[in-house]
């Protein structure tokens, strides 16, 4: 640390600290773990597979068990993924009904 820092205040725990550390210390916590079935960390830019049959809402499909989707995004939620199947257009899933692949 040189003298140059800038110190904020960490409300959280009542210290003083470096504004840079503080900031990577929110950052890390507003991160989301996603996990899938059997617990793998799902990232952004994964391939997943599907579980069980699941009937799509309002596109009057079914998507069948070991359907791949490509190239998923996390949502910020820890139970829903993002993700693009070439019938369906707006795709959110709960990653409880898919593995990585």
């Amino acid at each position: 640390m040189s003298d140059s820092d800038d110190y904020a205040y960490d409300e959280e725990s009542g210290e003083w600290m470096p504004a840079s550390e503080l900031a990577e210390r929110k950052a890390a916590a507003s991160q989301v773990e996603v996990r899938d079935a059997v617990g793998n960390l799902l990232e952004d830019g994964d391939s997943v597979a599907l579980i069980k049959d699941l009937e799509v809402k309002g596109a009057g499909k079914t998507l069948k068990v070991g359907t791949v989707i490509k190239s998923i995004r996390l949502t910020g939620d820890p139970q829903e993924i993002d993700c693009r199947h070439e019938s369906i257009k707006g795709l959110v899933l709960r990653a409880e009904f898919v593995r990585k692949r």
